[in-house]
């Protein structure tokens, strides 16, 4: 365990760290999605910053899972192609300044590209 935790990317994670808060302050919304595993992961993940971080007198995280409306994702599947999932949610949703966290393992799903495209076409930041 002391190995894995000698490798994490210290930097990077403080810069996370620093740049989730600063959202926060700002007011920017955070976005979270993946597939399979990863949506589980994702849900999770909202769920405990939404609740888990507030703090009296702070502002408080606005966070979404992509990942939490079935009917949305299986009508934009249907409609169009499961590969627009996530960019079709973000396209309405996402303003300049807001947080992407996409969870992938592989890095290289369509739908999760799709929506990082969507995200840096609309200047938000991405993780």
């Amino acid at each position: 365990m002391q190995n894995v935790v000698a490798g994490l990317p210290v930097e990077q994670i403080d810069q996370i760290v620093d740049t989730l808060l600063e959202s926060n302050v700002e007011r920017r919304k955070v976005f979270i999605f993946g597939n399979g595993g990863s949506a589980s992961t994702a849900s999770h993940f909202a769920c405990d910053l939404s609740k888990n971080t507030l703090v009296e007198g702070a502002p408080k995280f606005r966070v979404i899972c992509l990942n939490d409306n079935i009917p949305l994702i299986t009508a934009w599947a249907n409609d169009t192609a499961y590969d627009n999932i996530f960019a079709a949610q973000l396209s309405v949703l996402v303003e300049p300044g807001d947080i992407i966290i996409a969870i992938s393992c592989s890095g290289n799903s369509g739908n999760v590209l799709n929506a990082i495209k969507i995200a840096h076409k609309n200047n938000a930041f991405t993780i």
